[in-house]
């Protein structure tokens, strides 16, 4: 994954909707929602959901596939995995990060 598409990723989701939106079609997981019913959980209004879903489309986030006469959404597992990685590859330099109490913290 290039540093542009992880810039372009976490602009995206540097938005409290879109986050919003984001963690509720990776609960969904490969089911997925419809808008309306994205709409009904988080509360947003159907024009500014659509202008959010399409930016996390844009960005590479989530999927649109058409079932009938609706839209289906879903978390990229594939692209959001990629940029954890990315976020984490050099986590800890390399070595794994061990926690040995709940209170402590990684040994970096």
């Amino acid at each position: 994954m290039e540093e542009k598409d992880i810039v372009r990723s976490l602009a995206a989701l540097a938005q409290s909707h879109r986050l919003q939106v984001f963690r509720a079609l990776v609960v969904a997981g490969s089911r997925g929602m419809t808008p309306g019913v994205m709409a009904e959980g988080s509360g947003i209004p159907a024009a500014t959901l659509s202008f959010h879903l399409k930016e996390l489309m844009n960005a590479g986030l989530v999927t649109q596939e058409r079932q009938g006469r609706n839209l289906v959404y879903r978390a990229s597992f594939e692209h959001m995995n990629a940029l954890l990685s990315y976020l984490t590859e050099n986590c800890c330099q390399g070595e794994a990060c061990l926690v040995e109490t709940a209170t402590s913290s990684c040994p970096c």
